[in-house]
Order: structure tokens, then C-alpha cells, then sequence
């Protein structure tokens, strides 16, 4: 069965952030990647370079917070739409089942698909104004 978790995104200090979290909970993350480690097509500045394109904190036995910041070319988010519920299906065809039944109706911001990062992701906002990510992860060492 599918499980779900909180993922926030943040206009450039989701590192200082989730630092705090971290010093908090008292754990450490799980993974952390910046976006000059992702594949580009375009050139990235140095700034933007350093900000967190993923990072996972694992929080008790069965729980993560998961987050990232805003990139410039998707512009900067407001506070109350700086979620979204991401769910981590169990097989690939789970994911398209989930992904479709909840997207229906709603605006698929990232069609689901293969990544670089090893997984079967996609997002939207469904028809209520929720934003979704689902997640199957395709590779032997999940993110």
C-alpha cells in the first residue's frame, strides 16, 4: 500500500531550514542534493547552483519530511502553496493508478515519467487545489 508525506518547498533557505528540523528531531538527513548536481540543459547560476533541489529527514520509525527549493524558472511560492502531499507507491503500475484517479479533473504540472534519479514520478493539482507528487522508486537505492 501506497504511504504519503509532507514535502515543502521554500524561495531559497530550505537548507536553513531543514538544518533546524534536523537539530530538533535529532536525526540526520537521509539525502541531500543541490540542483548543480541534477542534469541541465541549461546553465545554472552559482546561487541557484547551491539551493536544495531534494532533501529527505527521516523522523521516527515510519515517517520522512521531505523538501526543496524553488528554482528561478519556476518563480517563487507563496506561503499555502508551499506543499504537497507526495505519495511513495509500491509498484509502477500503482503509481499510474493512483496518479490518474487523483489527477482527474485536476492539472498535471509534471507528466508522470522515468527520472534521473531513478524513480516513476509525477505532480499535479487536482480538481480540489491540491498539490500532489507520486513516487515509485524504480532504482535499488531509493532517494
Amino acid at each position: 500500500m501506497a504511504t504519503i508525506t509532507p514535502y515543502l518547498v521554500f524561495n531559497g533557505n530550505c537548507e536553513e531550514a531543514f538544518n533546524f528540523y534536523k537539530s530538533v528531531f535529532g536525526v540526520e538527513f537521509s539525502y541531500i542534493g543541490r540542483f548543480k548536481d541534477a542534469p541541465s540543459e541549461e546553465p545554472l547560476s552559482e546561487s541557484e547552483g547551491e539551493k536544495i533541489m531534494h532533501v529527505t529527514l527521516p523522523i521516527g520509525d515510519n515517517h520522512v519530511l521531505m523538501g526543496s527549493d524553488t528554482s528561478e524558472t519556476h518563480g517563487l511560492v507563496t506561503f499555502g502553496s508551499n506543499f504537497s502531499i507526495s505519495i511513495n507507491a509500491e509498484s509502477k503500475e500503482e503509481a499510474t493508478a493512483l496518479f490518474d484517479g487523483l489527477s482527474a479533473g485536476g492539472q498535471i504540472t509534471m507528466p508522470l515519467q522515468d527520472t534521473f534519479w531513478g524513480a516513476y514520478f509525477g505532480m499535479f493539482v487536482d480538481k480540489f487545489g491540491i498539490q500532489w507528487m507520486v513516487n515509485y522508486d524504480t532504482a535499488e537505492q531509493a532517494v
